[in-house]
């Protein structure tokens, strides 16, 4: 059996003795059931929450500023979950995705793919600040508004606490005011976002600047049988010298080993091993099979090119390295490329590249959106990567117009593209979506993958080079599975952990911490990234979430103004409406591979 059924197994047997010790009169009268959950309720704490919320005009003072907040977030959360789930239906996605995955939804490391176990400390730390700030609102809020606390209490799945919950009285929140009610149900998500904005002013300021990327070129991933696994490098690693040259970057181990001919290049790491890795030309990422970028380009698996085939010729030269793979096939459009399994592919060498909607490549050449195509030259400047397009590119502006040599269905084709406004910067946009590697074909001679340790660590300070303050806190959110929303990034960052800790180093304030600095980063990334996640997630307006409150008492207030007899049915059509087309976005959103 597989893991999922041992644990379902393991749920309903514990669902099945926890019933029947209900059944036998067991459970002791503050321990309540709601399927397999237990719900522990407590008494205590009353006159805690007294002594808080005595500034009573203070409270009501951030219950009011956080009431605007949420009710903001809601409207956002209602829109962003409806445009999504609508987008997804129109455009199902092509194939399945771990995002999609059940175990995705899941906040349990080692559970959740994008969760390690390495940082499930940090997680419960998250989590467990999370509960108490939020529920503590709600508590703290009941009383500032005059509104009794009948118990509060957790929520276990066994021995896990999967949340927490104070409980006001029901007769008393009839008797308060509707903005009384507001402010109480928004004072738990407001809370967790000033968490939130806590820890991640902490992160961007002293702590993220106390951590630099440690010398040398962190190795991410080693491709199978690639000439670097033969040699021993294992991903983790730091590579700080090749041959007798040393490098202090990933920027410079590349350049460094471009320049390097020889068959056979010498690697230092960082614990002082030096290894010898002898290079071929190893094909490392191809479009899949059947897909229409396979179909747009000669190197593919549907004409005999696959990952890990070894290039031994083009054009009938010999090739060992990546630079004399590029000096061949920059000098010629159409490349025979011959695989160590004997296979020989002929075809266009170039930029692959989708066409965008609406943009000039499309609308000026006939073709359709979606379509694939291989750029061969920009203005007579030769094209053998998408890199070079932007290279072609860079002293644009829209309006002017360029002369493009492309390969569509496998036939050569000249147009005069005039650029359009680029979204993202003031040069000209072509229209087109770039792939990576020549024709879509990505080549090592060495298969090190190297990782953006830089990169991560500018996300984490909000130093993100070029991005928005909106686009810095998106990425910052997606960091935990970054590389699998399409991002164009090759790794998710779940934080520091053991596969990417020698990458890093501490310097400054966290110095005396050594390898304690990245565990307080790490405390602090999770507390902000499950508060601000716990913020949203409770704003959308849907029963029981504090959104669905809070869209209840919003319809009554409007309702309340209208000439309508049975006002409470109206309340309750809008409410229940809402609620469960929200439900319907939020299992489209968290689980996509249902459309597939």
């Amino acid at each position: 059996m597989n893991e999922w059924t041992w644990v379902l197994a393991g749920i309903l047997a514990y669902w099945l003795a926890v019933a029947a010790a209900r059944k036998r009169g067991l459970l002791p009268d503050y321990v309540n059931t709601m399927g397999p959950l237990l719900t522990v309720h407590t008494k205590r704490g009353k006159r805690l929450l007294d002594r808080l919320a005595a500034p009573k005009r203070a409270w009501r003072a951030w219950g009011n500023f956080g009431l605007g907040i949420a009710l903001v977030v809601l409207v956002g959360a209602f829109g962003l979950l409806a445009t999504t789930a609508i987008a997804l239906v129109q455009n199902p996605p092509a194939a399945a995705s771990a995002v999609g995955n059940p175990r995705s939804a899941l906040v349990v490391p080692g559970v959740n793919p994008f969760l390690p176990v390495a940082v499930a400390p940090e997680i419960v730390l998250g989590l467990f600040v999370g509960l108490v700030v939020h529920e503590g609102g709600h508590g703290v809020m009941s009383r500032v508004e005059g509104i009794g606390v009948e118990s509060m209490g957790v929520v276990l799945l066994a021995i896990l606490p999967m949340g927490a919950f104070v409980e006001p009285d029901q007769e008393d929140q009839r008797l308060v005011s509707r903005g009384s009610r507001a402010r109480m149900f928004a004072a738990g998500v407001t809370n967790n976002f000033f968490i939130a904005l806590l820890a991640f002013g902490l992160l961007f300021g002293p702590v993220a600047g106390a951590i630099s990327v440690a010398p040398g070129a962190a190795v991410g991933g080693v491709t199978e049988q690639s000439p670097a696994a033969q040699a021993g490098i294992e991903p983790g690693d730091r590579i700080v010298a090749v041959g007798n040259e040393s490098v202090a970057s990933n920027e410079e181990f590349e350049a460094v080993l471009a320049n390097h001919t020889a068959h056979s290049v010498s690697m230092t790491l960082a614990g002082g091993e030096t290894v010898s890795v002898n290079r071929s030309v190893l094909v490392t990422g191809v479009p899949a099979a059947g897909s229409a970028l396979a179909a747009s380009t000669p190197f593919s698996p549907d004409n005999g090119v696959s990952t890990g085939d070894t290039i031994t010729s083009v054009n009938g030269t010999s090739v060992e390295t990546e630079s004399e793979f590029r000096d061949i096939v920059a000098n010629t459009t159409i490349a025979t490329v011959t695989t160590d399994a004997g296979n020989t592919t002929t075809g266009p060498v170039g930029a692959l590249t989708t066409l965008v909607d609406g943009e000039p490549f499309a609308a000026q050449t006939g073709l359709g959106a979606g379509d694939a195509v291989v750029v061969t030259r920009l203005d007579g400047q030769r094209v053998v990567t998408y890199a070079d397009v932007s290279d072609a590119l860079a002293d644009t502006a829209p309006g002017d117009s360029v002369d493009v040599e492309f390969y569509a269905d496998g036939e050569r084709r000249e147009a005069t593209v005039t650029l359009g406004e680029n979204p993202n910067s003031d040069i000209g946009f072509l229209g087109v979506q770039g792939s990576p590697g020549y024709s879509g074909m990505t080549v090592s001679d060495a298969g090190i993958e190297l990782y953006p340790a830089g990169f991560y660590l500018d996300v984490l300070g909000g130093d993100l080079t070029g991005a928005t303050l909106t686009q810095s806190a998106m990425y910052l959110v997606f960091l935990p599975f970054l590389a699998a929303v399409g991002l164009g990034v090759p790794y998710n960052f779940p934080g520091f952990v053991p596969d990417n800790a020698a990458f890093y180093t501490t310097t400054g304030v966290l110095d005396p911490l050594g390898g304690a600095g990245l565990l307080l980063a790490n405390a602090l990334f999770w507390v902000g990234w499950v508060n601000i996640n716990l913020g949203f997630f409770n704003c959308i307006p849907g029963y029981p979430l504090d959104g669905g409150h809070l869209l209840r008492t919003s319809v009554e207030s409007v309702v309340s103004r209208l000439p309508i007899e049975d006002k409470r049915s109206a309340v309750r059509a809008v409410t229940t409406s809402v609620g469960l087309a929200m439900l319907a976005c939020l299992v489209l959103m968290l689980f996509p591979n249902l459309l597939v």
